[in-house]
């Protein structure tokens, strides 16, 4: 089974004879990918009639709050971790090793690598090992064609479209003016970290980010208040996640909740995180490029007061 081979899953649950008065149901759960397997694997394949395919997720709001707690503690874990090896290999102070990580970028980016690496596993512990359904595709991740509203459209398509929304974002934000100095300008000091920098928005930001937002959590929100409200509080959370990189400037801040608006609405309109992260990789490439062009290889940056 691929993106763009989805060949349907067979049900767990046998036939049952219609003249026969069922057995004893088994209780309902609460949507924990573990309890499923270790009390009633075949519960995972229920099906449930009032909710779009894309919608029928086995996992709960009780697992989300495993998940939020899991992604502080990994970070503080990762901080840890990195502060014990310049302290112990270079004796370095924790005053110093917080001017480290501002004066080498590539540090930050890094760390933010091991982070969504971290998160990814623990995503994969908790809900791969749900039988018959393969990983990526418990998260959203189908082909084009597969969601509520089949339509055959070129990956392309959304890939473009994300590229121009970004045009549309860079020429919005160059009429925000502001004084706050954005903290994101700070991995742009050398042409090591810009290509870091690069790398990751292009190859595992769209990524993790996708799988995370509407992957997971998109159908979980949509799946409790609705589709509607889905949308709004996903985009808008994605916005607000990535506001301290924007010096929560408020006009960058909602720019970018606009754009999780956008890649949200894909997800839902088509059925598969690969539509909201074909937007997503045609708006950081486009960043990228235009990133390029701008300082002419990451050879010349501009000057910041």
């Amino acid at each position: 089974m691929t993106l763009f081979h989805d060949d349907p899953i067979p049900s767990a649950d046998p036939p049952r004879p219609t003249d026969q008065p069922s057995a004893i149901e088994p209780p309902e759960l609460a949507g924990d990918p573990i309890t499923y397997v270790v009390v009633n694997p075949a519960a995972a394949h229920r099906p449930q009639p009032n909710l779009p395919e894309d919608l029928r997720i086995s996992w709960s709001w009780r697992h989300f709050l495993v998940f939020l707690v899991f992604g502080v503690i990994s970070q503080i874990a990762l901080g840890a971790v990195l502060f014990g090896y310049y302290s112990s290999e270079r004796h370095l102070t924790q005053k110093q090793i917080l001017h480290l990580l501002n004066s080498e970028p590539q540090v930050q980016v890094l760390l933010n690598v091991a982070w969504f690496a971290a998160v990814l596993l623990f995503l994969y512990m908790t809900l791969g090992v749900l039988p018959e359904l393969p990983f990526w595709r418990t998260l959203g991740w189908k082909r084009l064609d597969s969601g509520p509203y089949p339509r055959k459209t070129s990956p392309w398509v959304f890939f473009f479209a994300g590229s121009g929304l970004a045009l549309f974002v860079a020429f919005s934000s160059s009429q925000i003016h502001t004084t706050n100095k954005v903290p994101m300008e700070d991995l742009f000091k050398n042409q090591e970290s810009a290509l870091l920098l690069m790398a990751m928005a292009v190859l595992v930001a769209p990524l993790v980010e996708e799988t995370v937002f509407r992957g997971y959590l998109y159908p979980l929100v949509a799946r409790s208040f609705g589709i509607l409200p889905g949308i709004l509080i996903t985009g808008i959370l994605f916005g607000l996640l990535h506001g301290a990189q924007l010096g929560w400037t408020p006009g960058f801040v909602i720019l970018l909740s606009i754009v999780g608006l956008i890649f949200t609405f894909a997800r839902a309109r088509t059925g598969t995180v690969l539509a909201s992260y074909l937007l997503h990789l045609g708006y950081n490439s486009m960043i990228a490029v235009s990133a390029i062009v701008g300082t002419h290889g990451f050879t010349h940056f501009p000057k910041h007061p």
